[in-house]
């Protein structure tokens, strides 16, 4: 079977891409690399820089209304990994100080980790994540 190496990069479809870019800035602080005027779409392209995670914001012209919903075919999260237990509440004080609605930081049922989860300004879902060892 052919293999691949890893995420190059997610696409995420936004109403308002200069809002977004600035929020994905601020709260996640990802750099902004590029903005792209397409016949159909404004595109902003964001990176983090320690993980060289690459982000692109898309403002289509067609755009539907209402906000991401993940019950919904499609998207359901986007889940970020951090190194320790302890970065998670490092997170959540860093999106309580930037406004940011979150849940509190929370062992999953199954044992396997502990989450953090919030929102971005179209309803997407995020989650900082940490892997509990094996």
């Amino acid at each position: 079977m052919p293999g691949f190496q890893g995420t190059s990069h997610l696409d995420l479809t936004v109403s308002d891409v200069e809002a977004s870019a600035d929020w994905y800035a601020r709260v996640l602080g990802l750099r902004r690399l590029k903005r792209a005027e397409c016949a159909d779409r404004i595109m902003i392209v964001l990176r983090h820089e320690a993980t060289g995670l690459i982000i692109g914001l898309n403002q289509h012209a067609d755009s539907h209304a209402g906000a991401f919903d993940e019950r919904r075919p499609g998207l359901d999260h986007v889940g970020l990994t951090v190194a320790d237990r302890a970065e998670l509440d490092s997170w959540e004080r860093h999106l309580t100080e930037h406004g940011v609605d979150h849940s509190p930081v929370t062992d999953a049922a199954s044992g396997a980790g502990t989450a953090l989860v919030f929102r971005d300004p179209d309803n997407i879902q995020l989650e900082f994540w940490w892997s509990r060892p094996a």
